[in-house]
This record gives structure tokens, C-alpha cells and sequence, in this order.
């Protein structure tokens, strides 16, 4: 068997089924003072985990693949060093499982967090919201990097120089042809590699979108999934404004975090690149989530240009 770029697949890359009779073998296993507690998938899953209930205070997160085992450690490491600085609440690391019952990865088991994903009717208001996002981020951003990862593989590359994802760029536009305006597409994406980043690393979080934000009362409350977090720049973070945000909520966002034209550049450069490497998705719904993405990033370039 081999992958989709014809290199041997080994015994490790194949992953049974995650689903809630493996999360019970697992738990019963490993951890028997927690086998009587019902096992029952999240609302909204990830990608990069597949994440279940475990009675009501905990959660188990899976890795879907042997690419994102490094985050496991990596929150295991860094989510307690974070959690006193940041003024929200992000995950609990309770416990760590390892590979058995033909799962070949290392898991987790998290605190839970009540809170609902941060959908567009969800948020009470919009500008307290994005103000409090900012908050978040800015606070992340100046806490002390010393030792934290550098951005890299474990991080999708988030926090890395934009370049990286230069050629599959290049390649999404051309296979999507006339369906896009590849002309003003590339105007973005050059003006986004223009800007690089040349401060010091900072920390990110990586994967700042709706479905890592959970809202209580439509107050955002809490910060999850730091599996792409890490040391580099943190141009990455600001796809959520053309993500979820809109018009005054994307303007205070901006302000509250203090963004220069360069790094403003970059994180329209993110949200670019992702947006047309899944606008062809075979999920409708991240398709259309991604045709939104584009014309966010469309409307803000033609309303500001590269500023």
C-alpha cells in the first residue's frame, strides 16, 4: 500500500476506524477508572484529530494521522506554561494514552471546556468579540517565546515564511482557471510574499478559526486547539478576519492588535492560499466556506489594496 505520493506506507500510517467503540477499548485499557463513562462524538469535529466525549468533564483527542503526532507532545509541553498567561480559557492536558487496540498513535486526554463554536449567529457582538480575540492574540503574541517550538512541519508550517506554500499556490490557480480572477489572485499572493516577517519569533496559535473559538452567552470564553501552535510570525493568526469577521468587527480587530500593512498583507496571503486549495473540496460545506474566504479577501483587497 502507499500514500497518495507513492512512498511506502507502513504499518504505523495505517489507522483503524477512530470511532467511539475504539476510544472505549482504548480508555477500558489504559485507563480503567474511567471505562463506565460514555464515550460519544464532539458536535463539530477537527481535521487533524478526531476528538470524542468522555463522560461530561472530559475529552479524548485522536491523531488522525502520524503527521500531527508531534502535536500531542507539544501541547502536552506547552499548554500548561501558556494557560496562566492567556486571559481565556484553553485546554487541560489530564492524560496521555498510547498506541494499543491497533491505534498506533499516542492520544490524549483533555479537560472540557463547555462553550459552542463560534458561528456568525452565535456571537452576541460582533466588535466585543473580535476585541476580545485581539485581546487574546496580543497576549499570546507577548508572552516569552524562549524554548517554544519553531514554526515547522509540526505546525502545517504555520509561522513560516508564506513562500512555503508558494508552488501549490501557483498550481490551485492555474487548475482553477476562469473560475477565480487569477489576475487580481496573484496580485494578493505577491504582495503577501513581499511582506516578510523580520522581528523576532513570537507565538502563535496557528489554527485561529470559528471552530477553535467557543462562545458562551455570545461572549467568546475560550481559545482550543493548539495543535499548530509554535515560535515564528504570527501573520498566520489573522485569517479569522476575513474568516468570520466582517466590516467594523474586522476594522476593531485590526486596530486592537496594532497590525502593520506587511503583516496584514500575510494574513490575507493565509487565507488566500487555504481558500483555493479547497475551493475544488468534495465537502460542500468547506468548499463553500472556502468560496467565502475568497471573496472576504477579494472585497478587502479591492476596498484597500495592499494596505
Amino acid at each position: 500500500m502507499t500514500r497518495q505520493d507513492d512512498t511506502p506506507m507502513t504499518a504505523r500510517d495505517r489507522v483503524p476506524p477512530i470511532d467511539v467503540a475504539l476510544v472505549r477499548r482504548l480508555v477500558a485499557t489504559q485507563f480503567p477508572r474511567w471505562a463506565d463513562l460514555p464515550v460519544r462524538p464532539v458536535a463539530v469535529g477537527g481535521w487533524d484529530n478526531r476528538t470524542f466525549h468522555l463522560g461530561d468533564e472530559l475529552t479524548v483527542r485522536l491523531p488522525s494521522a502520524a503527521g500531527y503526532v508531534p502535536q500531542v507532545e507539544k501541547e502536552d509541553r506547552w499548554l500548561p506554561v501558556l494557560a496562566p498567561r492567556l486571559p481565556l480559557a484553553v485546554p487541560t492536558a489530564v492524560a496521555r494514552g498510547e498506541p494499543g487496540e491497533g491505534y498506533p498513535f499516542p492520544w490524549s486526554v483533555r479537560r472540557w471546556i463547555a462553550g459552542e463554536t463560534a458561528t456568525a449567529e452565535r456571537i452576541g457582538d460582533q466588535v466585543a468579540f473580535a476585541r476580545a480575540l485581539a485581546d487574546f492574540l496580543l497576549t499570546l503574541h507577548r508572552t516569552e517565546p524562549a524554548g517554544g517550538p519553531p514554526a515547522g512541519a509540526h505546525s502545517a508550517f504555520r509561522g513560516a515564511p508564506l513562500a512555503t506554500y508558494d508552488g501549490e499556490t501557483r498550481r490551485a490557480v492555474a487548475q482553477l482557471g476562469d473560475r477565480i480572477p487569477g489576475g487580481e489572485v496573484m496580485a494578493i499572493w505577491a504582495a503577501a510574499l513581499r511582506s516578510t516577517w523580520t522581528g523576532p519569533p513570537v507565538w502563535f496559535h496557528g489554527d485561529v478559526a470559528w471552530g477553535n473559538l467557543l462562545v458562551r452567552a455570545g461572549r467568546l470564553a475560550a481559545v482550543i486547539d493548539f495543535g499548530c501552535c509554535g515560535t515564528g510570525d504570527p501573520a498566520c493568526d489573522l485569517a479569522i478576519a476575513w474568516t468570520l469577521l466582517s466590516g467594523a468587527s474586522r476594522e476593531v480587530f485590526r486596530a486592537a492588535l496594532g497590525t502593520d500593512d506587511a503583516t496584514w498583507a500575510r494574513g490575507r496571503g493565509w487565507v488566500l492560499w487555504k481558500a483555493l486549495i479547497t475551493l475544488d473540496n468534495p465537502d460542500p460545506v468547506r468548499a463553500a466556506e472556502a468560496r467565502h474566504a475568497l471573496d472576504a479577501v477579494l472585497t478587502d483587497w479591492r476596498a484597500t489594496g495592499p494596505g
